[in-house]
């Protein structure tokens, strides 16, 4: 099992943009051995301390392995969409990880 934590920053005023394209791309997890963990929205309140800044969503995933991830990755009702992701997002921040 391989774990991704993804910090999702959003251009101002882009967040309904961004809900579309997550609306179309999460069903797709399942089809590429994935699972959605967690998917936590930041509020003024959640964050105490960062030197990266304040993701707007913190995602964490598994997937059964890497080439799954990768074929989420490039799925391509994914990438039909992909320019929802690239209007309405400053930056993101990939962590690949796996459990100790």
């Amino acid at each position: 099992m391989v774990y991704y934590t993804q910090l999702v920053y959003l251009k101002p005023g882009q967040a309904d943009l961004f809900h579309q394209f997550e609306k179309r791309v999460l069903p797709l997890l399942k089809k590429h051995n994935g699972r959605m963990l967690v998917r936590w929205r930041r509020t003024d309140q959640g964050v105490i301390e960062s030197a990266i800044g304040h993701p707007d969503e913190i995602h964490l995933l598994s997937f059964t392995s890497a080439e799954d991830f990768r074929n989420y990755v490039d799925d391509e009702m994914r990438m039909s969409v992909l320019h929802l992701k690239e209007a309405s997002v400053e930056r993101t921040l990939l962590i690949q990880g796996e459990q100790i």
